[in-house]
């Protein structure tokens, strides 16, 4: 069984036992997150689309830690101008593992 669930602005497929890197949820480790808004669930061939999400329905998961991404570097520079910026960013994020999905 799967689900699409959306958090931080962005659509995830997950399913029971993944482990999942999201934006950063305000969790301590160790603490159970719920998320309600499931686009589609699906498993054994039946597709369950919302519109725009499906009543009842939710995914557990269980917060492992609080994480960052690798570094990306900003290069910014202008030509024959000796105009250079280097700039670097670390995402903070929140590092999931998914326990349940409920249907409705």
């Amino acid at each position: 069984m799967f689900a699409v669930i959306r958090t931080g602005g962005k659509q995830y497929r997950v399913m029971p036992n993944t482990v999942l890197k999201v934006e950063k949820l305000e969790a301590e480790p160790g603490s159970i997150v719920t998320f309600t808004d499931v686009l589609a669930m699906g498993g054994e061939g039946a597709l369950t689309l919302g519109a725009p999400v499906i009543a009842g329905a939710s995914v557990t998961a269980t917060v492992i830690a609080q994480d960052r991404l690798d570094k990306v570097i900003i290069f910014k520079k202008r030509r024959r101008q000796n105009s250079r910026r280097k700039n670097g960013h670390r995402q903070h994020v929140t590092v999931l593992r998914i326990a349940d999905i409920i249907a409705a």
